[in-house]
């Protein structure tokens, strides 16, 4: 069987993709896999170094306000769909799956002008354009629409969970832990705090932590502080005192950062908040300010369940993470109660779901 895969821009595309290619793999070692993607995006670094082949179509971005870059979208989607089938005569796939994002539109043109059946795959509470449009193209010809969260609006929805990898699905923290914090130079019994705005980093996020350096440090909290590509802390974090405070750029042992972690500060992206969920982890999650909301959907079910905290961008500062990050890292009995709260909140199998579906899509079309 040959499977397009089409995702990309950002990891809340690409490390569902990629969870969902390794699980089709394992289900059937004979599939086929190629992914589609952007020139521009995380995709062109992590598919080729994941082992699969890689087809590049041009993005399609959808404005959210009416303006000149509205008017040119026509234009955009007819080269790209003409490129995708570039891509289609090449592969000649027997099912086309979708994570959303720009490169998402045209495969689904594309896929629904040869009659193949569509799989959709929505990471968000609150889905997005691309994936709407997707979800009407998977309701002909045998296509499915799977869903990371229970309530999300899509037609057809199949609720299966957010794929994401073995590594992390599979992560016995209590056993890695000794290693993890080694890896990153971190003490082996100090509470640690680790901090990611994802992979595109979060300006806010690295200020108001980063801000509280001197306060975690004297509380003896420890922290690993993933800033981003371009991202940068407050002056003098890492030596505000003789805590640790390590600042990295881009973490791609993810397991070993949420197996170093008793608390992380972090985006309500999807991925974040089911691999926290996943793993135990407690967590303080500041939703993205921009968008149409899901980030802090994502979020709610762990929320409310005692898993984790959430604060809103525009509240999130240094006197905040003193407030309420340090009391917090430093109660061992309540972080136990938040992780106890979130570790069963979540599929820890939606890649393989997710992977049958589409063997199953794939099979009755060939």
């Amino acid at each position: 069987m040959r499977i397009l895969l089409a995702g990309g821009g950002t990891a809340g595309h690409t490390s569902p993709l990629l969870a969902t290619a390794d699980a089709l793999r394992r289900l059937d070692p004979t599939v086929e896999i190629t992914c589609l993607g952007t020139p521009r995006g995380l995709e062109n670094t992590v598919v080729p170094a994941a082992g699969y082949p890689l087809e590049l179509v041009p993005p399609v971005p959808l404005p959210r306000k009416p303006g000149v870059d509205l008017l040119k979208v026509p234009a955009r989607v007819r080269d790209a769909v003409r490129q995708t089938h570039a891509v289609l005569d090449r592969v000649d796939p027997h099912v086309v799956v979708g994570y959303g994002g720009y490169v998402s539109v045209p495969a689904y043109l594309a896929a629904r002008k040869r009659g193949l059946p569509v799989v959709v795959h929505e990471q968000n509470a609150l889905p997005g354009l691309g994936n709407k449009l997707g979800a009407r193209v998977a309701s002909r010809r045998g296509g499915r629409v799977a869903v990371s969260f229970p309530d999300t609006p899509l037609p057809g929805a199949e609720y299966v969970g957010l794929p994401i990898r073995r590594m992390i699905s599979t992560l016995d923290r209590e056993a890695l832990r000794a290693e993890a914090r080694a890896f990153f130079g971190l003490d082996p019994d100090r509470p640690t705090l680790v901090v990611t705005g994802g992979s595109q980093g979060a300006r806010r996020i690295n200020q108001a932590v980063s801000g509280a350096a001197r306060q975690l440090g004297e509380a003896g909290v420890q922290v690993l502080h993933v800033v981003g590509a371009r991202g940068e802390t407050e002056p003098g974090a890492t030596t505000a005192t003789a805590t640790p405070y390590v600042v990295e750029h881009f973490v791609d042992r993810m397991d070993l950062a949420l197996a170093a972690a008793d608390l992380m500060v972090c985006r309500s992206g999807a991925n974040s908040v089911v691999e926290a969920a996943a793993t135990g982890v407690p967590a303080v999650f500041v939703p993205l300010p921009i968008g149409n909301g899901e980030q802090e959907l994502n979020a709610r079910p762990v929320v409310e369940a005692g898993g984790a905290l959430l604060v809103r961008d525009e509240e999130l500062h240094a006197d905040w993470v003193v407030a309420n990050v340090v009391p917090l890292a430093t109660d061992a009995a309540r972080l136990a109660t938040m992780s106890a709260a979130a570790r069963h909140l979540v599929p820890r199998d939606a890649d393989e779901a997710l992977a049958r579906i589409v063997l199953e899509a794939g099979g009755a079309a060939r």
